[in-house]
């Protein structure tokens, strides 16, 4: 087992022993265990930062083993630039996400923690998968615990949300199966991922091959008009369900498009690309407005998710080396910042029981260390330089300008937009005068909540003040693949 296997099994084993613990017993023991090997799941990460060649555009950290020869199928992973820092970020945040949860779930503890880690697992599998066929299981697989992660400790209207989650991500998946299914004939009996990116596909193939990745990937980022179960999943998952979602799991999808949809059918790539471009214009103007009349915190944050992911698309379908790496900025940047937001809305929500904007008024006054943290994040949500938001926007900017310059002036739009909701609702949580007894009584962060909190906030400053080390793990990956995209056109 290489660092990759290690990287999957890891969480997923600690997860299948902590399902055996029973329902709530020994539930501190239960917590520590889910910690531990949260942290052990980051730390295995941590040679593939280290040990990474920044100067190609090869897999790293291959291992690939028979898995179902009679299929030619191999349980095959890798990393390159592109997919690389989606790994420790997907154990990073499992391990922030365990602290969350810590004090919050008293309710069927290990089976909380367990379906944490065993999906941290199957996120990390999505982004080192080099087969057709195991990239489809890890990808299915993600959708079993977190419908249970919503459906079990969830709000209210929690089953409502977890089946139109389940059912939306499912729908769209079925195509891409059929997809996968087409490429291992016409390959020759291959779902080697690698070599589907060398078939000369005719273009009538290619343009319904690409239609049958978008049904897939655009649910999953989500893409207008195929976001609306977003809102509704953020609003009913408990804090730790919302805070995975926004940050990993939406990745999931973008991350497809630059594995399946550009270097496999390339030539309907660039042909659809205006699609892909309107499409996400849409979610930068339109959601962005949509999400200016929220009074709920939570779909005000996941509208906010729709329309920076949005920038990540659109940043992928221009085809210039500074958008593509801006869009992947963008989704890391992303992860560290949406995730944030979403535990300071479950800090206030643990001591209010509120998520209503109205509910509030003043936290500053009461809550001053944690009210410094969320209004760093939110600042960092507008685009703020200095933060790891404005990187990513600022690189697809450049890049779009390049492109079209109208294209750029109306992608733009979302840091005006951006900053009007954003700016809307910490005026009135974070600051004024004391609104009602519930703020009032306020206690402070503890350290618990202070410690997961200060850590995200660092990796926004980190990332915003000195982007280096994750560009230059993206630069040469991006590279090949946009020749490889332009290498198809000529041809």
């Amino acid at each position: 087992m290489g660092l990759l296997s290690v990287a999957i099994w890891l969480p997923i084993a600690t997860g299948l022993v902590l399902f055996a613990f029973g329902r709530d017993q020994n539930a501190n023991v239960v917590r520590w265990v889910a910690l531990l090997g949260a942290i052990a799941s980051f730390v295995v990460t941590i040679p593939l930062i280290t040990g990474f060649d920044t100067a190609t555009a090869a897999m790293q950290f291959q291992e690939k083993l028979p898995w179902i020869e009679r299929f030619n199928v191999f349980y095959h992973l890798g990393v390159d630039g592109i997919s690389m820092w989606f790994v420790p970020l997907t154990a990073f945040i499992t391990v922030v996400v365990v602290i969350a949860g810590w004090e919050v779930i008293t309710d069927r503890v290990a089976t909380y923690m367990g379906a944490f880690l065993i999906l941290s697992g199957l996120m990390v599998g999505v982004f080192a998968a080099l087969d057709g066929l195991l990239f489809y299981v890890f990808f299915e697989a993600t959708l079993i615990p977190m419908y249970l992660i919503i459906g079990v400790w969830g709000g209210p209207r929690r089953v409502y949300a977890a089946f139109k989650f389940f059912l939306y991500t499912l729908a769209g998946s079925l195509l891409m199966l059929v997809a996968l299914v087409y490429l291992y004939y016409k390959s020759g009996g291959s779902f080697d991922i690698l070599t589907w990116h060398k078939l000369p596909l005719r273009g009538g193939a290619q343009t319904l091959l690409f239609f049958a990745f978008l049904a897939a990937f655009s649910v999953k980022v989500p893409m207008w008009p195929v976001h609306t179960w977003l809102p509704d999943a953020h609003v009913e998952a408990p804090t730790g369900g919302s805070v995975v979602l926004a940050a990993i799991m939406l990745k999931l999808g973008a991350y497809g498009f630059l594995r399946f949809s550009l270097p496999i059918v390339p030539d309907a790539s660039r042909e659809w690309a205006w699609f892909i471009i309107a499409l996400s214009l849409i979610a930068v103007l339109y959601i962005g407005l949509v999400a200016l009349v929220q009074q709920d915190m939570k779909k005000l944050v996941a509208y906010s998710s729709v329309a920076h992911m949005g920038f990540v698309t659109l940043g992928f379908f221009i085809f210039s080396d500074l958008g593509v790496s801006g869009g992947l900025v963008q989704m890391i940047s992303h992860g560290f910042i949406s995730g944030a937001m979403f535990l300071c809305i479950g800090v206030l929500y643990d001591r209010v029981h509120s998520r209503e904007i109205s509910a509030y008024g003043g936290v500053v006054n009461t809550m001053p260390k944690f009210a410094a943290l969320a209004v760093l994040f939110a600042m960092a949500n507008c685009g703020l330089p200095g933060t790891s938001g404005f990187v990513g926007e600022w690189m697809v900017i450049i890049g779009t300008v390049k492109t079209n310059f109208w294209l750029a002036a109306l992608a733009a739009t979302t840091l005006v937009f951006g900053a009007a909701y954003t700016l809307w609702m910490v005026k009135r949580v974070y600051f004024g005068d004391v609104a009602n007894d519930n703020v009032k009584a306020l206690a402070d962060v503890n350290t618990r909540e202070f410690v997961m909190l200060a850590v995200l906030a660092v990796a926004v400053l980190w990332m915003g003040l000195y982007p280096k080390p994750f560009t230059d793990v993206m630069n040469v990956s991006v590279g090949e693949l946009l020749k490889h995209v332009a290498q198809s056109k000529l041809q």
